[in-house]
C-alpha cells in the first residue's frame, strides 16, 4: 500500500483567527500585531512562569493563554516591574496571546504588545474551554497526514476502506452502496489524518469533493444524484478492503481464524481481501463485513465460537456411522 505523505499547511496567525474567530467567539485587542507569524505547534501554553521572571524553558513559540490567574498577577505589578516583565517576555518569537473570562489585559500591555508587534486576543470562553476549543483545532491543523488512492464509504456507521489497482471496481462498489442507502466520503483520493489517539480520520479531497467517475459514464455528483443522505465529510477508518481478482494461486481466506491487518500512518487496522469475478455482488459482502466487525465490537466471533464448538463436540458416532455406511456401499 502506497501512502504519500503531506505537508502541513503554513498556520499564519490570520489563519488561526479566522478558523476560530467565531467558535472561540475571539475578538482582536490590538491593531498592529503581525499577522504574518506562524504558529508551528499544536500546544497551547500558559505562561505564568515566565511573567514571574522564568524564562529558562519558555515555550515561547506556542500561543500563549492567559487566564484569571495571569490577569490577576500583572495588574498588581506596579509600572516599572510590569514593563520590565514584559519586555523581557515580548523579546521572545510568541505568535499570539488570549486573555480568557472577557479578562482585560493591563494598558501598558497592548502598549508594549503593539511596539513587539504581537497579537492579543479576547474571548469569553473560560480557560479550560479554550483549551478544549483551541487544543482541538490545533491538533487537527498539525496532526500527520497522508493520501491513498482508494474509496471510503460508510456502512452501518463502520468505515470501510476500499483498495485495490486501479479498474478492480471500487467506484462501482461504493456507488452499489450509497444505492443501498449507506454514505460515500471519498473516491478515488482518500486523505487520512492520524488524531493524538491514534484513530485514523479519512476525509474527501477538497476539490473533488463527493464527485465519482464512473467509467462509460463519466463524472457524477453523488450529493446531487442521492441527496444528503448519501454522503458525510469525514468518517474514522476502521477496516481495508482490497478486492483482488480471482485466481487460484492466491490463498484467500476461508474460515475467519486468521485476521490480518495493515499499517496505516504507523496504526494498524483489520485488513481483508475479497476475490472479484463476474456475478459477485461485492456489495452485499462488504455490508456483512461492516456487521461482522460491529459483532466482534460487542465479543461476538463466529470463526472463533464455532472453532471452539468443534473442539469440544464428540464427533466419534458420526465417524461410526459414516465408516457403515462406507462399508454398505462396498
Amino acid at each position: 500500500m502506497h501512502e504519500t505523505n503531506v505537508q502541513h499547511p503554513k498556520l499564519t496567525v490570520a489563519r488561526f483567527f479566522e478558523e476560530n474567530r467565531n467558535k472561540a467567539r475571539l475578538v482582536r485587542l490590538d491593531s498592529e500585531g503581525d499577522l504574518d507569524r506562524t504558529i508551528k505547534e499544536a500546544a497551547l501554553h500558559r505562561p505564568g512562569l515566565a511573567l514571574a521572571g522564568f524564562v529558562e524553558k519558555f515555550t515561547a513559540q506556542r500561543v500563549q493563554i492567559c487566564g484569571n490567574t495571569e490577569t490577576t498577577y500583572l495588574n498588581k505589578l506596579k509600572e516599572k516591574e510590569l514593563t520590565t516583565t514584559l519586555e523581557r517576555v515580548f523579546s521572545f518569537p510568541i505568535p499570539c496571546f488570549i486573555f480568557t473570562h472577557n479578562q482585560q489585559p493591563p494598558q501598558i500591555f497592548l502598549d508594549l504588545a503593539q511596539k513587539h508587534r504581537i497579537c492579543v486576543f479576547q474571548t469569553e470562553h473560560p480557560t479550560i474551554s479554550v483549551h478544549h476549543i483551541l487544543g482541538s483545532a490545533l491538533q487537527d491543523v498539525f496532526a500527520p497526514r497522508t493520501h491513498l488512492h482508494g474509496t471510503l464509504v460508510d456502512v452501518y456507521g463502520v468505515g470501510i476502506l476500499l483498495m485495490g489497482k486501479s479498474g478492480i471496481g471500487k467506484t462501482e462498489v461504493a456507488l452499489d452502496l450509497v444505492k443501498r442507502g449507506h454514505r460515500l466520503v471519498a473516491d478515488d483520493i482518500v486523505t487520512v489524518m492520524k488524531k493524538v489517539d491514534g484513530i485514523l480520520i479519512g476525509s474527501c479531497n477538497e476539490k473533488l469533493r463527493h464527485n465519482m467517475e464512473i467509467r462509460g459514464v463519466g463524472i457524477i455528483d453523488v450529493q446531487a444524484v442521492f441527496g444528503i443522505r448519501g454522503i458525510r465529510m469525514k468518517k474514522r477508518i476502521e477496516a481495508l478492503v482490497e478486492l483482488k481478482e480471482w485466481s487460484e494461486a492466491d490463498d484467500f481466506e476461508r474460515v475467519g481464524l486468521k485476521e490480518s491487518s495493515c499499517a496505516i500512518l504507523g496504526e494498524q487496522i483489520p485488513k481483508l481481501q475479497l476475490a472479484v469475478f463476474p456475478g459477485k455482488t461485492i456489495a452485499v459482502i462488504v455490508e456483512v463485513i461492516a456487521l461482522n466487525l460491529l459483532l466482534k465490537l460487542y465479543g461476538f466471533n463466529a470463526a472463533r465460537n464455532l472453532d471452539e464448538y468443534l473442539q469440544q463436540e464428540d464427533f466419534s458416532k458420526f465417524r461410526d456411522i459414516l465408516s457403515k455406511l462406507n462399508n454398505d456401499f462396498e
